[in-house]
Parts: C-alpha cells; structure tokens; sequence
C-alpha cells in the first residue's frame, strides 16, 4: 500500500482543509493523476499521485481538517491498472445563439423600475479569504500605517519599451514590461534606504542585504502576493519571466507555500484595472508596499510650457514605527527619479 500524504504547507501553516476528492474509492490512480485538493490559509494546492495502483481507501473525508504529513488516503500499487487514456479534445463548436431571457420587472410606488424577485445567498468565507481578511485586519492594527504620494512621468519608459521591444522579445521571448523597471528601481532604492526593506520582529529589527520582492496578483480567490527571490540582482529578462511564472501559477492554483514565504518588500498594481490613486496596505511583516495606478495623460509644466504627458501616481504605503517620514519620501522621490532615467538601466540588450 501507498500512503497519500499531505504535503508540507510552508514554515508557517499547520493545518488546511480537505477540500474534494477527484478519486473515488476503486478508480484507477496513474502518476502525475490529481488526487484531491486541499486549501490551507494562504493557498489551495493539489496532492497528486506519485505511485499507480487503486485507490483503496479514503481515510479523510471532504472538509476535514489535515495537517502535514497527515495520511488522507491508501493506494494499492500490487493491483493492475489499464494504461492512460489518451484524451482526444473535441472538435470546436460555433458558440449556439441564445435568445436572452427577459426579466420581470415590477412598479414600485415611488415609480423606480426594480427586480420582481429578491434573493440573499449565504456562502461560507473560503480558508484563503478569511485569512486575508485576519492578515489585514492584524496589519491595521499592529502597524502604524501612512502612505506618501508621488507621480512619475512614463513618457521615457515608454519610450524605451517601443525601441527595443522587437529585439527584447526575440532575444529573450518575453516582452520588456512595466513591472520589470518598476522592481529594478525599488530595488536600488532600497539598496539606498534599508529600513524600507527592513521589518520588526519582536524587539529586533531585521535588516536584509537582499530584495525578495513581493508582486500582488489578482486571482479568483482573492489578492495574493507570491515572492519573486533575489529581484535586486536578477536581470530584466528574468524579472519578467519571473513574473510571468508567478502569475501564472497563482491563478492555476500551483503557488507552493514557498512561493508566498519571505518577502521583503512588495508592489501592487491596481492600475490594470483603472484604479487612479489608493493607500495599500502593509504585506506583514514588510514595512512597505509600492502601489502603481493607471497611466494618464495629464497637463504639466516642463519650463515655461504646459505640455501632455502619461503621468502615473505611485503611492507607498509605509511602517511609521520603523520608517521614518523623510526616509520614505526620499525613497519615493528615489524611485520617481529612476523611472523617468531609465537609460540608465541595463535591459540586457
């Protein structure tokens, strides 16, 4: 018999939820077969079969609580399973044309059109979305949290990214982003101020020679904020492959828990979906956050002249406990001033 484990949940998790079986008792289990999923605090992962066999018992049930290492289930690897399947897909279908439905619509007295039918749904919170929403209700009240603000003409980056896009992308098969000046400058500025890549443990403040950069993602379970190692001395081309390997895993559920352990630092992009200006906040226990908006064309002064530029906001969201005003001000006016030089970068071309 094989034992079906659950696998570790990272250095600070110690219990998650059994969330389906995709197995029943009796099926047949091929390597590499998703055997159940499980939803821990942070992430939901996937145990997958790593012997075949049977499956020949299910010793936790669905929305069980497991812990690492916990047996969940046995494989019988001495009985004989048929070959794999080879899954053919479908041929396309032209999407069917639906009439819409039309919906009932009542007279209320005051004249307001309004939907005959009223429901409420009660849904449980998900384990991921309750621990977001203890992570930042803890963040709130255990930091001092105040945000400075900023802007940063895009126009030079802009301007870079037209120039060698062609030649970046056929070198390196990744397209020169954003996201990749965005972490090279926050980079160098905390080179620069290292209580901003700092944070507070206790009594002690831990200081780090390195940048793990924490890079927010929007999934379907809610706001994550997997860790991209090493940021500071990876290149442009890594940064965005990095990125890109990152944002894929989150929304196809395959982060591990070492994927969210560790940051030092983090940005969060709330321009993608038009956001002009926020104040986010604190991934603890960093001491800051970068958050970019939407790039829009506003009128400036440059000289004597008003002219149009793409213009973005930058907010930074801060610890006041451990960083002081001038210091993250000064970081901000750091990174502005880097973004509107880029030239000055190294793209890898």
């Amino acid at each position: 018999m094989f034992e079906i484990k659950v696998p570790s949940l990272g250095e600070s998790e110690n219990e998650a939820t059994l969330i389906t079986w995709l197995k029943d008792v009796g099926d047949d289990v091929h390597v590499d077969d998703i055997l159940a999923e499980i939803e821990s605090d942070k992430i939901t992962m996937e145990i997958t079969a790593t012997e075949s066999g049977i499956l020949s018992e299910q010793l936790a049930a669905e929305e069980d609580t497991v812990e690492p290492e916990q047996v969940i289930g046995l494989i019988d690897t001495s009985a004989s399973v048929a070959s794999k399947p080879t899954v053919t897909p479908p041929p396309e279908k032209p999407p069917e044309k639906q009439e819409a439905t039309p919906k009932t619509i009542a007279q209320t007295d005051g004249g307001t059109n309004t939907m005959s039918e009223r429901e409420v749904i009660r849904q449980p919170m998900s384990r991921v979305r309750k621990r977001i929403a203890t992570h930042l209700k803890h963040a709130q009240n255990t930091a001092a949290i105040l945000t400075t603000f900023n802007e940063a003409n895009m126009q030079p980056i802009m301007t870079m990214r037209k120039q060698y896009q062609d030649d970046f992308t056929a070198q390196f098969g990744v397209k020169l982003g954003f996201m990749s000046f965005f972490t090279k400058a926050c980079a160098l500025a905390c080179a620069e101020f290292p209580t901003v890549n700092a944070y507070i443990d206790g009594e002690d403040v831990l200081y780090h020679n390195y940048i793990d950069m924490g890079i927010a993602v929007s999934t379907d379970n809610g706001l994550i904020v997997p860790v991209l190692r090493d940021a500071g001395i990876k290149s442009f081309a890594e940064i965005e492959q990095g990125i890109i390997d990152l944002a894929t895993k989150a929304r196809d559920g395959g982060l591990t828990p070492d994927d969210l352990q560790g940051g030092t630092f983090a940005i969060t992009n709330g321009g993608v979906f038009g956001s002009m200006l926020s104040t986010p906040i604190l991934n603890t226990p960093q001491s800051a956050i970068l958050g970019m908006h939407t790039i829009t064309q506003r009128a400036v002064v440059e000289g004597e002249n008003i002219v149009a530029r793409p213009m973005m906001y930058l907010a930074l969201s801060y610890d006041h406990r451990l960083i002081d005003g001038k210091d993250a001000v000064q970081f901000l006016v750091r990174v502005k001033a880097l973004l509107e030089t880029p030239e000055q970068f190294d793209i890898g071309l």
